[in-house]
């Protein structure tokens, strides 16, 4: 039973509302039982349905596009460090870049995420466009 306080006219009432059962509530006014009945609304009911969340980009044929972990090839590799999204690329191949650059944001959970080089060096590939998905460990950037 839910609990009010209420002050009309100087007069302080504690009022208890209780079941509310076919539009029947259950009231007690300074410690009165009451039967208190409301009235019905009639009025147009809306319905609110959630929105779907989008599908997974797919390519021309139909196939998901997620980046998978590379097998591992020459030079320094910055890979992704969680599942998520590349949201911008901040280098290019051939930029010099230093181990606390940010190369590129991945936006995970709902949180973007700073990705940084890691170590200094020069950038030999990047393996990713702004909009891909990339699973854990995918390899984001080459530096040599």
């Amino acid at each position: 039973m839910k609990e009010y306080k209420y002050k009309i006219n100087g007069n302080t009432y504690n009022v208890g509302i209780g079941d509310i059962v076919d539009n029947v509530a259950e009231v007690l006014v300074n410690g009165m039982p009451y039967k208190v009945e409301l009235e019905k609304k009639q009025g147009p009911v809306s319905i609110v349905s959630d929105p779907r969340p989008s599908a997974a980009p797919r390519t021309a044929t139909g196939e998901k596009v997620v980046s998978k972990p590379n097998v591992s090839a020459g030079g320094f590799q910055i890979k992704a460090p969680l599942p998520g999204t590349i949201l911008s690329i901040n280098v290019k191949v051939g930029d010099t870049v230093s181990a606390s650059d940010t190369v590129l944001m991945l936006e995970a959970m709902k949180m973007e995420n700073a990705i940084h080089a890691g170590r200094d060096g020069k950038v030999a590939s990047v393996n990713v466009s702004a909009g891909d998905s990339v699973l854990e460990g995918a390899v984001l950037i080459t530096l040599d």
